[in-house]
C-alpha cells in the first residue's frame, strides 16, 4: 500500500499560543518499503505516526493511502480502513491482561469476523516461537515474550502497513535485537510497508530508509543501505529533503 504525506501539519492551542508540532511534512512510502522515523524527543515522531494511522486529524495537509485521503473519511471510515489494512506494535505491548496470549492474538481476527481466528492465531504464535505459552496471560510472560505476542497479533491480520512506535523501548539490548530480527523476518514474509518510530539505532539501521524530524519538520530523508523490499532490492543511494 502506497502512503503519501502531503504538506502535513499539526498544531495545538495552548492558552493564547499555538504550538506547531508538525509543519509542512511531505514524503511518500512505497508498498513494501521499510522506513524509520528518527529524531529527538518532542520532534513530532509519534504525532506523525498517529496521523498516518488516522488516529488523529491534521491541522493542515493530507495523508493518502493508495490515493484515498484519510481526511475524506469519517471516524468510522478511518477505523474500518485501519482494521482492513494496518497492524500496530507499541512500546508498552498493549496486550489485554485478562486474555491469554492466544486470545490476544485472536482478538483483531474476531473483530474482523474471521471464523478461523483460533487457528490463524495459533499459527502466528508458532511463528514467533510461543506455541507453548499460548495459555499464559501477559503477567506470566517476559517483556520479550509479550512483544512477540504483540508481533503475532499485528501480523495475524496480514496488514498492508505495519506501524511500530518504539517497539524495543522497554526491552534490554539482547531481547530488543531478537525482536528486531523477528519483526523484519515476519515483514519480509508478508511484504507489508513498515514504518517505525524509534530511538534505537540498531532498529533504524535495519530499515531501508531513515526520515529525520527536527522541530516538527523533515530535515533528512535518505536511503541508508541496500535492502530487500517486497522481493526487490532498493539500491544504495542518498536523498535529502
Amino acid at each position: 500500500m502506497r502512503i503519501d504525506i502531503e504538506n502535513l501539519g499539526k498544531s495545538v492551542q495552548l492558552g493564547e499560543e499555538t504550538l506547531a508540532i508538525l509543519a509542512d511534512v511531505s514524503f511518500s512510502v512505497n508498498s513494501g518499503e521499510t522506513v524509520a522515523i528518527v529524531g529527538s524527543s518532542g520532534s513530532g515522531k509519534s504525532t506523525l505516526l498517529g496521523l498516518i494511522a488516522g488516529l488523529d486529524t491534521p491541522s493542515a495537509g493530507r495523508v493518502r493511502l493508495d490515493g484515498v485521503a484519510l481526511s475524506d473519511l469519517d471516524e468510522d471510515g478511518r477505523a474500518a480502513l485501519r482494521g482492513r489494512n494496518m497492524g500496530f506494535v507499541f512500546q508498552s505491548f498493549q496486550l489485554l491482561p485478562g486474555l491469554t496470549a492466544l486470545e490476544n492474538v485472536m482478538l483483531p481476527l474476531e473483530l474482523a469476523g474471521r471464523k478461523d481466528a483460533a487457528a490463524v492465531a495459533g499459527e502466528h504464535l508458532n511463528r514467533v516461537g510461543l506455541s507453548a505459552r499460548a495459555k499464559h496471560r501477559p503477567n506470566q510472560l517476559s517483556g520479550g515474550e509479550q512483544q512477540r505476542v504483540a508481533l503475532a497479533r499485528a501480523f495475524a491480520v496480514s496488514p498492508r502497513i505495519l506501524l511500530a512506535d518504539e517497539p524495543t523501548g522497554n526491552l534490554d539490548a539482547h531481547t530488543g535485537a531478537q525482536v528486531i530480527e523477528l519483526m523484519f523476518e515476519l515483514n519480509r514474509a508478508q511484504g507489508a510497508s513498515l514504518i517505525v518510530v524509534t530511538h534505537d539505532t540498531a532498529l533504524a539501521g535495519h530499515c531501508g530508509r531513515q526520515l529525520r524530524l527536527d522541530g516538527g519538520r523533515v530535515v533528512a530523508n535518505r536511503v541508508v543501505a541496500n535492502r530487500v523490499v517486497a522481493n526487490r532490492v532498493v539500491a544504495n543511494s542518498v536523498t535529502q529533503q
